[in-house]
């Protein structure tokens, strides 16, 4: 069995900021730990239907949903979360209150339930999650060996996992508080690992580094980081400076390609923007190594995300330890 950096870890929580491709990340992170028949769940809480675009599949209801069977017979389920379904299922396991939620969601009573109360939001969001993890625990007919969870993007992913202090404020005690307490004792545990996705531009990797300061802070448990979209250089290493326009003649004549003085202008504008990302990146990739969490590498695919880059990227994952 391959060996993997997060052997005990049962809840993966994929974070990052926007535009950086979590949701993509988080599923091909799924699709890694479905792995020699294992049984894995990615689900979202945004309501976005990420998910369904990823696997090109239809939208997903509030129910598990079997999105692709992998080599060696591993599966891969999606779920996307509601928060009016999960507040139903709430007062189904607290108060046997199934059908009254349904009468209070037609007066949008749930709507309004939810709204008021954000801390109780993210309890039930998040403790849908960890019911499923919970699952193996109760010997469940169908548990599942991993959930991955595509979490709200890291400047707000703290607050939405510290639901003990969100729910603070409404409850104090009673089943309430009591879910929020069962919640946090498994994403404060070595069950869960909190993994952000980034690129290497400027804000998102301090962004990255905010949000593992803030984990910290919260005494949740950081997992790694996950740098996607990333571009090899073009140049030799180590090169820094801007071709000579003779040199770039030379090239484009030795190519057999016509040489004018506009196109090499255009080609030394290409190379300097060129050095100056590579630059950028290993700039940002060395405040990265300062938080000493590992460190995985996705590439950027410029045709575009379908399944067959998506179990590239899986593959990827899976070689560099991280399913």
């Amino acid at each position: 069995m391959p060996t993997t950096d997060w052997p005990d870890v049962q809840l993966h929580v994929v974070s990052g900021k926007g535009g950086t491709g979590k949701t993509t990340v988080a599923s091909a992170l799924a699709l890694a730990l479905a792995r020699d028949g294992r049984r894995v769940l990615v689900m979202e809480v945004e309501g976005r239907q990420g998910l369904s675009q990823v696997f090109e599949c239809p939208p997903l209801p509030y129910a598990e949903r079997r999105l692709v069977t992998v080599s060696g017979g591993g599966e891969v389920w999606g779920l996307a979360i509601d928060p009016e379904e999960a507040l139903l299922d709430y007062l189904e396991l607290f108060y046997n209150l199934r059908r009254a939620g349904g009468v209070l969601r037609k007066m949008g009573a749930v709507e309004f339930v939810t709204t008021i109360a954000p801390g109780l939001r993210d309890v039930l969001l998040t403790g849908k999650a960890v019911e499923l993890v919970r699952r193996s625990d109760k010997k469940h007919n169908t548990p599942y060996d991993a959930i991955v969870l595509d979490a709200p993007p890291t400047g707000r992913v703290t607050r939405f996992l510290n639901v003990n202090t969100e729910i603070a404020g409404v409850a104090k005690v009673g089943p309430i508080r009591q879910q929020a307490d069962g919640v946090m004792a498994v994403l404060r545990s070595s069950r869960t690992a909190v993994h952000l996705v980034t690129i290497l531009e400027e804000m998102p990797v301090q962004e990255t580094i905010d949000g593992v300061a803030e984990l910290h802070d919260s005494a949740l448990p950081v997992g790694g980081i996950v740098i996607n979209m990333m571009r090899p250089p073009l140049l030799p290493a180590g090169n820094c400076e801007v071709p000579a326009g003779a040199q770039l003649d030379a090239g484009l004549t030795a190519a057999g390609l016509t040489s004018t003085a506009p196109i090499i202008e255009a080609l030394r504008g290409e190379a300097a923007d060129h050095i100056a990302r590579v630059t950028l990146e290993a700039t940002e990739r060395e405040r990265l190594a300062v938080l000493d969490r590992p460190m995985y590498e996705l590439p950027y695919l410029p045709g575009g995300m379908d399944l067959t880059g998506l179990q590239e990227m899986a593959g990827m994952l899976r070689n560099q330890g991280m399913a």
